[in-house]
């Protein structure tokens, strides 16, 4: 068993660290002076710490696991050090098991110290290869892109709405890039009547949209019906104006980085394996990946893996009550995005999913519990494939090969 048990409530400019033996005394607090996130004094509080500790084991925990608390964790990791990961909630709610009413860091890197020291649900943090952090790095990267560009054709929608109502309905701005074009260059009633379906057509042509007298004709058609000029109308066409181009620079960039990940991705070692699964694309895989770390001996077995992402259904049982199951209140929503958009593919494409899915609609559930449940049947096929460095097949596995 370890003998000292260190918990660091991490911040952005510093961190409280806490250390406490097996009876839960502490031996060693930095309340009075914090410890700058600086590599120097970081390694100054690992040195007394293991100092402290002379040749007994430490534990270290830490209440974040990215951010503010990254540098900790790679300093932990380099030298060796066995590091749990308790999340801030955790440390919320068990706070409240504790003495007194305030909320102070030295109180937190205490608790954080005694949970480790108590909880034996505790994954320890691993170091990441430099693919999965990456993957990491570009899937953030194109969720914040993908939601800028939800924000600005939400924004274009609506302030179209304001003065151009017909013209806003016209097209479905979110998935046509054509209609965005057309939007760099015309944006009011009187403009797109004054211009005409056949030179727009032109315009449009010269631009390389495809269907364009078609778009222009929807457009010119939804300028014939209205002929009122609105308040503002022309601080709210440069305002489309703005927002079109913005989007369709958005959709450049998340083209780029689509691709950055597409390529990043395939230099995985697992990337033959997870691309083989029928619905897993690039894209996903990488996500999973960037979810998962790439390392699967962190998990332990599929089950656990199957409770991160949210595919593994809790008991809410009480009295004489019991049988009763739900999914979990704290799962990875990304991960679960994973497992359910590669089964929703899965489903359309793949025979044997299919097959899965129509015998699960046959029992009586619905789209959504069906597609569940098939996530949660990949999940465990995935988790055998790459256990054992293998593709997916249709056809059973050889009998030599390894089994869990």
């Amino acid at each position: 068993m370890p003998e000292l048990w260190a918990g660091t409530d991490a911040g952005k400019a510093a961190h409280h660290c806490t250390v406490i033996d097996t009876d839960g005394t502490k031996v060693l607090s930095r309340r009075r002076r914090r410890v700058p996130n600086n590599e120097p004094e970081l390694l100054e509080l690992i040195g007394d710490v293991l100092a402290l500790a002379e040749d007994s084991p430490v534990t270290w925990a830490v209440d974040l696991n990215a951010g503010g608390g990254a540098l900790l964790i790679a300093l932990l990791t380099s030298h060796g050090q066995r590091l749990l990961y308790i999340p801030g909630r955790t440390v919320h709610h068990a706070s409240r098991g504790y003495r007194g009413d305030g909320k102070t860091d030295a109180k937190d890197a205490y608790v954080i110290a005694d949970q480790a020291r108590m909880r034996r649900d505790l994954q320890p943090l691993q170091e990441w290869d430099e693919i999965a952090v990456d993957l990491k790095i570009l899937t953030a990267r194109r969720y914040d892109l993908a939601a800028d560009r939800t924000r600005a054709i939400n924004r274009l929608r609506a302030q179209l709405l304001e003065y151009f109502p017909a013209l806003e309905r016209a097209f479905d701005y979110a998935a046509s890039q054509a209609a965005l074009v057309l939007l760099t260059g015309y944006q009011t009633p009187a403009g797109l009547r004054r211009v005409g379906p056949s030179r727009l057509a032109t315009w449009l042509k010269n631009r390389k949209v495809r269907g364009a007298q078609a778009m222009a004709d929807a457009a010119v058609a939804a300028a014939q019906a209205q002929h009122t000029a609105v308040a503002g109308e022309s601080t709210a066409a440069a305002v489309v104006n703005t927002l079109a181009r913005s989007v369709l620079a958005l959709d450049q960039e998340i083209a780029a980085i689509d691709a950055q990940i597409a390529a990043r991705f395939r230099e995985h070692r697992d990337a033959e394996v997870l691309l083989s699964m029928p619905g897993m694309g690039p894209l996903l895989g990488a996500e999973f990946i960037a979810c998962t770390g790439g390392d699967m001996d962190a998990f332990g077995s599929a089950g656990r893996l199957a409770g991160v992402a949210g595919l593994a259904p809790v008991p809410r049982d009480s009295g004489r009550i019991s049988g009763n199951m739900r999914r979990p209140h704290r799962y990875h929503r990304r991960l679960l995005r994973v497992f359910y958009l590669s089964a929703q593919i899965a489903a359309r494409f793949c025979p044997t999913s299919k097959t899965f899915y129509d015998r699960k609609r046959a029992e009586g559930k619905n789209h959504k519990q069906a597609i569940l449940a098939l996530a949660r049947r990949r999940l465990d096929v995935l988790w055998a494939l790459i256990r054992d460095h293998r593709t997916f097949t249709t056809e059973p596995p050889h009998p030599n090969l390894a089994t869990a």
